[in-house]
């Protein structure tokens, strides 16, 4: 079972929710960034905010939270690459999770982007070669992930083109209440998953609300 994950840039929006969320699951969490001092900032503001939960938060330099048993890529879609190059030698052999979406907002409308590789996630595994890349968490809203006050009710899904990886962020995936990891196949398919989160972030806008993704007619027992 995972008991310590590393959030690469973990002191944005979504590398911070997504770590919040972990940690209220009983997740031990390094938040990393370029500045320690950052990141022990967010874990006190992150711990602040939620005093009655003894959240197992702790900050770091990105070389700290790379450590981990598993680590997530939680930059930016554009710096997730080299973020996670710049600690390769540590992320060897390990499972790197990507959750970003390379998106940019055009008036009131958003648009996918094509990264290099042609995905963020196929694109961080180029820069880390030995590390056993998934694509996971595009479609839970970081909003949602950050309240703790909230249930959430979402499918996840995982895609790699290694079966490990698949396997251990589905793990990962299922300690967190409410979320459900699907297989979605190799790592190709995370252009087509990291795309999708245009449209629920335009119905999120249009609708109000923070719109998840559910399927129905399959049965993961």
């Amino acid at each position: 079972m995972i008991v310590r994950v590393g959030v690469l840039g973990g002191t944005g929006p979504a590398g911070s929710a997504l770590a919040v969320r972990l940690a209220s699951a009983g997740v031990e969490v390094v938040i990393g960034s370029r500045a320690v001092e950052r990141a022990k900032e967010t874990c006190r503001s992150l711990q602040e905010r939620w005093p009655d939960r003894e959240l197992p938060l702790e900050g770091a330099e990105n070389a700290g939270a790379a450590e981990a048993e598993l680590v997530i890529v939680g930059t930016p879609w554009d710096a997730a690459a080299a973020t996670a190059r710049s600690v390769g030698e540590q992320l060897a052999g390990k499972v790197v999770v990507s959750m970003a979406n390379a998106l940019v907002r055009v008036g009131d409308e958003f648009q996918p982007l094509v990264p290099p590789r042609g995905s963020v996630a196929a694109h961080v595994q180029s820069a880390v070669a030995d590390a056993m890349v998934a694509a996971a968490f595009h479609h839970v809203p970081a909003r949602a992930l950050a309240d703790l006050a909230r249930p959430l009710e979402s499918d996840v899904l995982v895609c790699s083109d290694h079966p490990e990886a698949t396997k251990a962020t589905a793990e990962l995936v299922s300690m967190v209440p409410g979320l459900r990891p699907l297989d979605a196949g190799y790592l190709s398919n995370a252009a087509a998953i990291e795309a999708f989160t245009a449209v629920l972030l335009q119905l999120n806008v249009r609708y109000r609300t923070r719109a998840a993704v559910r399927f129905t007619g399959i049965d993961t027992a």
